[in-house]
């Protein structure tokens, strides 16, 4: 089975070729699409992706969910492996997946660790390895084999943040759901701009208005104004 790998980008330009590159050597023959979906980057996103190997397109509109969706009808893989620019891939990713879907499942993503010595850092980390869905996330890289993305209708593009949580929700809701147990790299930044209390009141909050079934906009206009770089 061939992988698609789908990063949606804004201004992303410190981290996209170092990831794509990745994603070409650790992926290799396996890998027949990398393709990088733009929502509108002010850097040099666009061109040092186009540099490191990857396709390029432009989203007709901004939004990560609607970036995510864009790229996944214009990708052809049997499998979408979804991976946000600022993270470091697992090197096994293709065998990791491969074994994933030969278990009997259907979508997976990995743990995660940050790219920080900080010790409350590696307590979140340390969450990840349990199912809830409050230790899921974005960062974590998400796969899912194509058939369910589309009974799924893939990513609800209402939501501005949380896309990731709710596709999760309804992946489990129907079909079985791993958690991979290596990690990928993540970074740290959002911490180091704030701290990590604030960001872990910011999450909750998100959370809470999340599952309390709070409009996306009005959950994305909360989490912006508590953080500063998101």
């Amino acid at each position: 089975m061939m992988l698609s790998v789908i990063i949606p980008t804004l201004n992303e330009a410190n981290n996209i070729g170092q990831l794509v590159r990745d994603i070409k050597t650790y992926g290799g023959q396996y890998v027949i699409d990398v393709l990088v979906v733009d929502g509108g980057s002010s850097d040099q996103t666009i061109e040092r992706a186009k540099q490191a190997g990857a396709s390029v397109v432009v989203s007709p509109r901004p939004g990560r969910a609607y970036q995510m969706n864009y790229g996944a009808q214009l990708t052809t893989g049997d499998i979408l492996y979804f991976v946000h620019a600022d993270i470091k891939i697992h090197p096994d990713f293709v065998a990791d997946i491969t074994n994933s879907l030969a278990d009997g499942n259907e979508a997976g993503c990995y743990r995660f660790r940050f790219a920080s010595s900080h010790p409350l850092l590696r307590l979140n980390s340390y969450g990840t390895r349990f199912p809830g869905l409050m230790s899921r996330g974005g960062d974590q890289t998400l796969f899912i084999t194509r058939p369910l993305f589309d009974k799924l209708g893939g990513f609800r593009e209402r939501y501005v943040v949380m896309e990731d949580f709710d596709i999760i929700a309804r992946i489990r809701s129907i079909a079985r759901f791993c958690i991979i147990p290596k990690d990928v790299i993540v970074s740290a930044r959002k911490y180091e701009a704030n701290s990590w209390l604030r960001v872990q009141i910011a999450n909750l909050t998100a959370f809470s208005l999340f599952f309390m079934d709070v409009s996306p906009m009005r959950i994305a206009r909360t989490y912006k104004r508590m953080l500063k770089n998101v």
